[in-house]
């Protein structure tokens, strides 16, 4: 049977252990197993395999939580990760549900954050969000949810507000033009935009007599 030989803390990783088994490396432990182990110690070869199994688990389980530490994620999006890091599916599934249990991953409040971030930084339509939810693999019912209590038009507003000082000088077709390419672009539908459009421009009209060139001007 392999004899533990040596437990040597990582330089980079205090939370790891490398394992010395017959005075040559073995594989990676988190430092909760190593506690249990001591040098001397005899170990079978299902022994080793059960320690392999936890090594594994947690070099994938920290691989999830230094890709949430960036910004929140969506239960997808971490399985995604883990896939182009190599991980076996049966340890990502174990992975998921421990970052679940401890509530990293919940694909409601990411949606959440995901649409208040973009209200925040760049308005954008219902349908532009469907999309870029569902590519997160966020479940429709979710999306629906959400997206429900949202009010398209005050956010196309919002977000028609923000580029105005861009079309200062343009006649009121011009602009109509420029904003709501822009407003399609951001994913806003074209009931949205026809209302969006008239609101802006009579509030301009009201506010800024000079923002709009003469329609008749050379």
């Amino acid at each position: 049977m392999p004899v533990v030989t040596g437990l040597e803390a990582h330089q980079r990783d205090k939370e790891r252990v490398k394992l010395f088994l017959d005075d040559e490396y073995a594989l990676d432990l988190p430092l909760m197993e190593a506690a249990r182990l001591s040098r001397g110690q005899a170990l079978t070869d299902s022994e080793v395999a059960e320690l392999a199994d936890a090594g594994s688990q947690q070099r994938a389980y920290n691989l999830a939580l230094r890709y949430l530490s960036y910004r929140p994620r969506s239960t997808e999006e971490v399985r995604r990760h883990l896939v182009k890091k190599q991980v076996a599916d049966s340890l990502i599934a174990i992975v998921i549900q421990r970052l679940r249990q401890r509530d990293y991953v919940d694909d409601m409040a990411f949606a959440r954050f995901w649409i208040s971030n973009r209200d925040r930084f760049k308005p954008m339509g219902l349908r532009a969000l469907r999309f870029e939810l569902r590519q997160k693999g966020i479940d429709d019912d979710i999306v629906d949810a959400l997206l429900a209590e949202i009010n398209e038009e005050e956010t196309a507003f919002q977000a028609a507000q923000a580029r105005i000082w861009r079309y200062r000088g343009s006649t009121h077709q011009a602009f109509g033009q420029k904003l709501g390419a822009m407003l399609r672009r951001r994913g806003f539908g074209e009931y949205v935009i026809r209302d969006v459009i008239p609101r802006l421009q009579a509030e301009l009209d009201a506010r800024d007599p000079g923002y709009f060139q003469d329609e008749d001007a050379d």
